[in-house]
């Protein structure tokens, strides 16, 4: 049986309202979530990050200190972490880091994709071992590199004799198909919460819909509803 280990997990969305920190204990496929923390973009960061992703004309320079500065602030998140939990840099075997994505080609005669946020930074910065730039292998061995999640989907519930589908709702929703014979699918099915931050951003002055507050207060528009399922068959 193998032994149980303490990983940190970093995640910072297309929400782009701030990282998102954990810490897990994994042995085999048990995992344990121990504690997790959330530190929130800098405007000035974000307005920068918002630039290159809506296409804005950069620079290698711009590139490279935007680069530099998201490994600070996920370096400066892994502390906020550990500050707050019981655990100390050196319980934790590595970190986890998706960095942000800024550009996604996928099709097309020369597909890529592009995430920032220095890893080497990252682990210097922490005395953790530090592992990114998760996307471009798949990618490479001729995946979309997008969704990740289906891989992880199959580690914890592949077993099973029946199809399984699950949803993942983060920025840009996915599914993943876990078929008996361990055959997996997955692919992104549009907007998650993403379009739902945006309006609550430009509507209501606040980032996102915090425990759903505002849906709360609305009602069911049952007619429009009918027709959009409708569309669907």
């Amino acid at each position: 049986m193998s032994k149980e280990a303490l990983y940190i997990g970093i995640m910072s969305g297309t929400s782009l309202d701030g990282v998102d920190t954990a810490i897990v204990a994994i042995k085999g496929k048990q995992i344990r979530l121990l504690d997790s923390d959330f530190l929130s973009y800098p405007d000035t960061l974000k307005r920068d990050v918002l630039a290159i992703c809506q296409g804005q004309a950069t620079s290698l320079k711009s590139i490279g200190e935007l680069d530099h500065k998201l490994g600070e602030l996920y370096a400066n998140a892994v502390e906020s972490l550990l500050a707050k939990s019981s655990y100390n840099a050196s319980d934790i075997t590595a970190i986890g880091n998706h960095g942000q994505t800024v550009f996604h080609q996928p099709d097309g005669d020369i597909p890529f994709t592009t995430q920032l946020g220095d890893n080497n930074l990252v682990a210097a910065l922490t005395g953790i071992d530090t592992i990114g730039d998760f996307r471009r292998k798949d990618m490479a061995l001729g995946g979309q590199g997008a969704p990740l999640v289906p891989a992880f989907h199959r580690y914890l519930f592949g077993d099973s004799e029946s199809t399984q589908v699950i949803l993942n709702i983060g920025g840009i929703a996915n599914v993943s198909v876990l078929q008996p014979n361990g055959d997996v699918i997955g692919f992104d099915t549009g907007p998650g919460n993403v379009l739902l931050d945006h309006w609550c951003t430009q509507a209501f002055g606040q980032a996102f819909d915090k425990d759903a507050q505002l849906a709360n207060q609305g009602m069911v528009h049952h007619e429009l509803l009918a027709r959009c399922l409708r569309t669907l068959t």
